[in-house]
């Protein structure tokens, strides 16, 4: 559908892997990534795409309007795929101001820029601009904390419970107003927890590894029994994609990997792994897992109910969790080791 698309936070973990993708699998496809390069980004997640001939990097931030609009003139834009936030929740908890301003005044800025620039004269410079597509990226946190039981739907009610999930569900709703109120062709993403290659070192599974590297105790909050739907980082860019493509102006699709595991069972089945493919003359990798004080609204149980973007779009995860878990192990084994 597009030639010349926007990404937000393309250096991080899942725009890289989203821009690797899209440029080997669409010829014409031109992308420019705007970061502003904070702690999550990095020059090593874009290193296999830095010299493409279609692929220009701008060091700059969503929240400077100035900035987006320059960009909106000089690329003249088809699209724009938002992946740019702060995400990580226990920071959301120390420092919850970033992910207001970033998560939902960045998301307004933007997107009220490719509004006017699409749709409002005298910004929109070409016939057919109002048909450009806003695809704005959220998480499944948005919803709350399940039960034992139950699945997220994209009808489930927000209830979002840390920062990071409220600016997260903030900016959701910012983006499904300009649909209802602009008549502006956007689609909505909500994913469940993702993982695979250049993820952040904070993160769960990146610091399970790591730490089973370096023999370093493993920190497991609580009691280690919340629950999350795992999901490989390329099958959620392949919905991506999809939604892109060919969802429904003013839909959101759920993605998830039908993969529910506890915290505890991932640090388990990755000390095993490792055991197998690295094992120490120190002993087995379980011995270093380690329960440390649970977080404060550490929500229970996510899971994604993902028939919708199944039916209607035909998606599909390529990767089982077995399969998933040890490319991501041999991943980070080489980083880090």
């Amino acid at each position: 559908m597009s030639n010349t698309i926007l990404v937000t936070g393309g250096a991080g973990f899942i725009g890289s892997n989203y821009i690797e993708m899209a440029l080997a699998d669409t010829s014409n496809l031109k992308i420019v990534n705007l970061d502003c390069m904070t702690y999550a980004g990095s020059d090593a997640n874009m290193a296999s795409f830095a010299d493409h001939s279609h692929f220009t990097f701008v060091n700059g931030d969503i929240r400077n309007r100035s900035l987006v609009e320059e960009l909106f003139e000089k690329y003249d834009f088809d699209g724009v795929i938002h992946f740019a936030a702060e995400s990580h929740v226990d920071n959301s908890i120390s420092g919850p101001e970033a992910f207001i301003t970033t998560n939902v005044n960045g998301t307004f800025t933007l997107i009220d820029v490719a509004r006017k620039y699409w749709m409002d004269a005298p910004f929109a410079v070409k016939a057919g601009k109002e048909k450009n597509r806003f695809l704005h990226i959220s998480t499944d946190e948005v919803y709350g904390s399940l039960g034992a039981e139950g699945l997220f739907r994209e009808t489930t009610p927000y209830a979002p419970n840390s920062p990071y999930s409220a600016s997260k569900a903030a900016s959701d709703m910012i983006v499904r107003s300009y649909f209802h109120t602009f008549g502006m062709n956007v689609v909505t993403t909500n994913c469940s927890n993702n993982y695979g290659p250049n993820q952040h070192d904070e993160k769960l599974i990146p610091t399970i590894i790591r730490s089973a590297v370096n023999r370093n105790n493993i920190p497991i909050y609580g009691d280690g029994m919340n629950v999350r739907d795992w999901l490989y980082v390329t099958d959620h860019c392949r919905g991506i994609e999809l939604a892109f493509e060919e969802g429904k102006a003013g839909e959101t699709y759920n993605i998830g990997g039908k993969n529910e595991r506890t915290n505890l069972y991932i640090a388990k089945k990755i000390c095993a792994l490792m055991d197998e493919l690295y094992p120490s003359s120190e002993g087995s990798h379980k011995q270093l897992i380690t329960f440390v004080k649970d977080r404060p609204g550490h929500d229970k149980r996510y899971a994604i109910d993902a028939t919708k973007i199944s039916r209607d779009l035909g998606w599909k995860a390529a990767e089982n969790f077995e399969t998933g878990i040890e490319k991501t192990v041999r991943y980070y084994v080489d980083k880090y080791a």
